[in-house]
């Protein structure tokens, strides 16, 4: 459980990815030491062994949707919870050593989510080059200023940081794409309700008819909106899925907590990865009476008279 809030901070790394930059905008500096790790995992590993207090990583993108690594990394190991979440807007450049030119370039590397960004500018650009997936875009440009690739898709601070040259700025296919970060550190104290929250889970159903239908209906009956679900195999068998979904409210409303209980009920396995405050800009929707705390109390209590004889 954690008594103190956390001061040692695991990002997706090396130095000048935008998982930098999106914990620079959740933590001040003063807050905490930063802690550049090779991967996902590792960051996620870093913080199950002890190394780090959270861990900062990528969990969906406006254009290539989720990352594979964070959902499946929440979803297995130890329990991490998430603590809050930030939304980064991205921008790519393709970076080199100074005095390339693009004739000059015959290997490129990036992360994948990058280069799935960026596919048809650089094949209009480089059509004869062949991208290299890599583990993060300030990686590739690491290795570009090493001398092992000619160039890099990666964050305008990447490329400053290891003294590279932006040859075209902004080659994204979609510009305006934004990626939302998630804080995670180990179960512990929840943030505290603020009205405007999010809920993250993970639910494992079973292969029989009708399984995601009812895990839905337990969210609709309560009148509470889903933001996201996603489904992925739980690499047991075919057929088998896990559902990732983020819901509106907090587990200490009486709606969410009850639905989360129903969900438990009726799914193989449930996993809990926190609420907390919701970043996006957007506000929950207003609820129907029904579905408020008072309502809740109002029939928990006609219940309890019921029981007892007084109704």
């Amino acid at each position: 459980m954690r008594a103190t809030p956390p001061t040692r901070f695991a990002y997706l790394g090396p130095e000048g990815t935008f998982a930098e930059a999106a914990l620079s905008r959740a933590v001040a500096s003063s807050e905490g030491a930063r802690y550049p790790a090779p991967s996902i995992a590792a960051a996620l590993s870093a913080v199950r062994i002890g190394d780090a207090d959270a861990a900062l990583v990528p969990l969906e993108n406006s254009v290539e949707g989720s990352v594979p690594a964070t959902m499946d990394g929440l979803a297995d190991g130890e329990p991490l919870l998430i603590t809050r979440e930030v939304f980064l807007p991205v921008s790519f450049v393709l970076a080199v050593r100074p005095g390339t030119e693009l004739p000059d370039v015959g290997s490129l590397a990036s992360h994948p989510h990058a280069l799935a960004q960026t596919s048809r500018r650089l094949t209009e650009l480089l059509p004869r080059v062949v991208p290299l997936p890599i583990a993060s875009t300030a990686e590739a440009a690491r290795l570009v200023a090493a001398g092992k690739y000619d160039a890099a898709v990666c964050a305008p601070l990447a490329a400053e940081r290891y003294g590279l040259t932006a040859l075209v700025d902004d080659v994204a296919d979609h510009p305006g794409a934004v990626t939302r970060f998630v804080l995670v550190a180990p179960p512990g104290p929840l943030p505290a309700p603020t009205g405007n929250d999010k809920t993250s889970l993970v639910a494992v159903v079973g292969d029989r008819t009708g399984a995601l239908l009812e895990l839905l209906r337990e969210f609709a009956v309560r009148g509470i909106s889903l933001t996201r679900i996603e489904s992925r195999p739980t690499r047991e068998r075919l057929g088998v899925y896990s559902f990732s979904l983020d819901c509106e409210g907090h587990v200490a409303d009486a709606r969410v907590g009850e639905a989360l209980a129903a969900l438990h009920r009726v799914s193989d396995d449930v996993r809990f990865l926190g609420s907390y405050p919701r970043a996006d800009g957007r506000e929950n929707k207003p609820l129907e009476p029904t579905s408020t705390d008072a309502a809740f109390t109002e029939a928990s209590g006609w219940l309890a008279d019921v029981r007892a004889g007084r109704a």
